[in-house]
């Protein structure tokens, strides 16, 4: 379905809008207040070494904050707050009381250049280009996408314009929608407090989705636009100054990370509509991550992080030495699992398309 973030009468026909927890951390680790980091929150060195970045740690809420001004202060969705802290009120908090920040990450299995988007995670991971003698680094922001019937096309494209202050003219179908609704939205919403885009957009070189702000920051870490990419004001205005045009940017749908810090392997997951769909997505992941021909799985714990769609990454620890069968080929189930997807792919084929006589 078409997106419907229209920005501007000149460059309406160029572009269309893109518009508990299962994780373990040490006790210690988790007791500690934020670590001491010399970046900004969000802003991580890459690893010489695995693919994870990051630490869940803990804060202490303050008078009159609601979680959502504590994810917004350490960069995290609603989705991540939400599921760290699933006990905890979401608008009154008790002051004094500890929140979970799910702070740790898997990169994405990509080329890590430019602007890479998740949209099964609602997370955005930006690779700035580095000097020389400077330490690569990747920052990461929650987001806002399109929810169901607003869907965001998937692939490698560029940034090609930003605009400040944009106008919106909504399309005929939301304004419609609106009215259904009981309100009422004019032709044009010019920049102002009122503009859904906020105060920046970023253009893609795709049929007319872009990256922008909001008004409503709450909504960023859900799936809740018309298929644009919703970031936090500050996070936008950020970006906007350091994106520059012509930037790659590539779009996955990645609901399974595969992780490696050390020797241990950690799976990431989102939510999942049925457990085959996950086991789909964990093999389509490990695939891609280099050196797990020979680990050795809790398969217990994978099924469990599958349904549970923790957020977090959860070490797939093998299990005790007592209960491993020896096995020459630790990985004999994948080999098995995809033979049996196959033939069931066979079998709803018509002999011609299988190539019999």
């Amino acid at each position: 379905m078409r997106s419907h973030c229209f920005f501007s009468a000149a460059w309406r026909f160029r572009v269309l809008a893109l518009g508990a927890v299962l994780f373990t951390v040490s006790a210690a680790a988790m007791a500690k207040a934020q670590p001491e980091e010399a970046l900004p929150k969000g802003h991580y060195a890459l690893p010489e070494n695995g693919n994870m970045v990051g630490e869940a740690y803990r804060v202490t809420v303050k008078k009159d904050e609601t979680l959502l001004d504590i994810a917004a202060e350490h960069q995290v969705g609603y989705e991540e707050i939400r599921r760290a802290n699933p006990d905890t009120s979401l608008w009154v908090p008790k002051p004094g009381s500890q929140v979970t920040i799910p702070a740790r990450y898997i990169l994405p299995p990509v080329r890590r250049e430019g602007l890479v988007i998740n949209l099964a995670e609602l997370r955005l991971y930006y690779f700035p280009d580095a000097a020389q003698s400077e330490t690569p680094i990747v920052e990461t922001y929650p987001i806002g996408i399109g929810r169901e019937g607003y869907t965001t096309p998937l692939g490698v494209t560029k940034t090609t314009m930003k605009l400040k202050d944009p106008a919106w003219y909504p399309p005929d179908s939301i304004r419609q929608e609106a009215a259904e609704k009981g309100d009422s939205l004019p032709s044009v919403v010019p920049p102002g407090p009122d503009n859904p885009l906020g105060t920046r957009a970023i253009l893609l070189d795709l049929p007319g989705y872009l990256i922008h702000g909001t008004n409503r920051p709450d909504g960023v870490g859900m799936r809740v636009s018309h298929g644009c990419i919703r970031l936090r004001p500050e996070t936008v205005q950020s970006l906007f100054t350091r994106v520059g045009v012509g930037e790659r940017v590539n779009i996955i749908d990645m609901p399974v990370k595969i992780g490696r810090d050390g020797k241990r392997l950690y799976v990431q997951s989102y939510p999942l509509e049925e457990q085959k769909a996950g086991m789909d997505a964990f093999i389509g992941a490990l695939e891609k991550t280099p050196g797990t021909e020979q680990a050795v799985l809790d398969y217990t714990r994978l099924a469990a992080t599958l349904d549970a769609g923790s957020w977090q990454p959860t070490p797939l620890a093998p299990l005790p030495e007592a209960v491993i069968e020896p096995r020459k080929q630790p990985r004999h189930w994948f080999d098995a699992f995809r033979s049996w997807r196959q033939s069931v792919e066979t079998s709803y084929k018509t002999p011609e398309q299988r190539g019999d006589a």
